[in-house]
C-alpha cells in the first residue's frame, strides 16, 4: 500500500455534487448593445484548455420574457457563433434602412396591386421555346443528324 494521502470516492463525489449547486459566478465582459437593450457579454475561453470555446450570453432588457425577445439578426448570429466579431452599429443601421426600404417598396406594390395598375410587374414574359438560345448549325441535333435552319 502507498503511505500518500488515500482517496475517498464518495468524498470527492459528495464535495463536486456541493459544488454543482453552488450558483457560478461568471463575469463577462459587455461588448455591445442593440436597439432593443439586450446587453450582449463574452467570457474569454480558458486557455489552458485548446478545445475549449468563448461563451456568449446576454441580458434581455425585460428579464420577466427572455425567450420571447427580440434582437438584431446581426447580434443573433455573433451569439450563436456564426460570425466572429460583433456587428458595428453602423452595419446595424445599414440592414435596418434597408429592409424599411423594402418595407415601403412592398406598401406602394400592394396600394399599386389594390388599383388594378401595374400588374404586368408581376407577370412574367413567356415566350415559349423561342426563350432558349439557337445556336444554328453550329451543333448537331443527334448525332449524325445537322440542324436545318
Amino acid at each position: 500500500m502507498s503511505k500518500g494521502p488515500e482517496r475517498d470516492i464518495i468524498k470527492i463525489i459528495f464535495q463536486n455534487f456541493l459544488k454543482s449547486l453552488r450558483p457560478r459566478k461568471f463575469t463577462g465582459t459587455l461588448v455591445g448593445e442593440d436597439s432593443f437593450g439586450n446587453k450582449f457579454y463574452e467570457i474569454p475561453a480558458d486557455p489552458a484548455n485548446t478545445r475549449a470555446k468563448r461563451a456568449r450570453y446576454f441580458e434581455p432588457k425585460d428579464d420577466k420574457d427572455a425567450f420571447d425577445q427580440e434582437m438584431n439578426a446581426e447580434w443573433e448570429s455573433w451569439l450563436r457563433g456564426r460570425r466572429q466579431d460583433p456587428p458595428t452599429q453602423e452595419e446595424v443601421l445599414r440592414n435596418l434602412a434597408i429592409a424599411d426600404m423594402k418595407q415601403k417598396n412592398a406598401a406602394k406594390l400592394d396600394a399599386a396591386l389594390a388599383q388594378g395598375k401595374d400588374l404586368k410587374v408581376l407577370e412574367k414574359e413567356q415566350k415559349g421555346m423561342g426563350s432558349f438560345p439557337d445556336y444554328g448549325d453550329e451543333y448537331e441535333l443527334s448525332a449524325g443528324v445537322k440542324n436545318k435552319k
